[in-house]
């Protein structure tokens, strides 16, 4: 009776948290904020200390969880509709490095060492602040940065390069299944994929790893 018990609650817990992440989209990954990622870990827990406590049956789990999501659906609502609230909820970029200038009052207001902030820049490819003309500290604690024009990528526009035409790559086959949809997509039919898959040696499209179509450019196929 126990283990149904339990059974019976981490199915309902399931769920009820399934469609409360669905409920308030896709921001609260995408675009996670200290806030969002606590309210995320005690909703998380809600339902996690809930399993153990004989006390406690489903309704008072779906009861919390509903509280909790509601509370953080009408935060992020709250967020949307007002400015103001979001600068106080979300935070404000901050701009770290100004005129090729480390701002030290900037660094110290946001909790961000010397080290920190080397760490965040090399992972822009930029690794001498001698490179860097802004940088700005997203609200999510991630780094947004302008380089200055003497290290700036060459662009074609800037050599009269007439540009390329842009496709979309597409996955044919993966992990040996075949991906009809991508294949109506290119408008080609399984024969012709087989057909291609033949000239690169492979006998079944399940000896294929990965096949990659690009238009312009011939099939890429890899097996296991």
């Amino acid at each position: 009776m126990e283990i149904m018990s339990i059974a019976v609650e981490l199915v309902v817990g399931y769920f009820a948290l399934l469609i409360l992440t669905k409920v308030l989209g896709k921001t609260q990954i995408t675009q996670i904020s200290a806030f969002d990622f606590i309210s995320a870990l005690i909703l998380g827990e809600l339902v996690g200390n809930s399993l153990y406590d004989k006390n406690i049956s489903v309704w008072p789990i779906l009861a919390a969880i509903f509280i909790w999501g509601s509370l953080i659906f009408t935060t992020e609502y709250i967020t949307q509709k007002s400015r103001r609230f979001r600068h106080i909820m979300e935070g404000t970029p901050a701009i770290v490095i100004n005129k090729g200038k480390i701002d030290f009052k900037q660094l110290k207001k946001n909790h961000l060492d010397l080290n920190q902030l080397q760490h965040l820049l090399r992972a822009k490819d930029i690794f001498s602040v001698r490179e860097c003309e802004y940088a700005l500290l997203e609200s999510n604690g991630t780094l947004s940065v302008l380089k200055k024009p003497m290290f700036e990528n060459v662009q074609r526009a800037d050599l009269n390069i007439k540009p390329d035409h842009v496709s979309l790559p597409l996955s044919l086959i993966v992990d040996g299944e075949i991906v009809y949809d991508n294949l109506k997509i290119v408008d080609q039919q399984e024969e012709w994929l087989l057909a291609e898959i033949n000239r690169h040696g492979f006998q079944s499209h399940k000896e294929v790893l990965y096949a990659e179509w690009k238009e312009g450019e011939s099939l890429l196929v890899q097996g296991y």
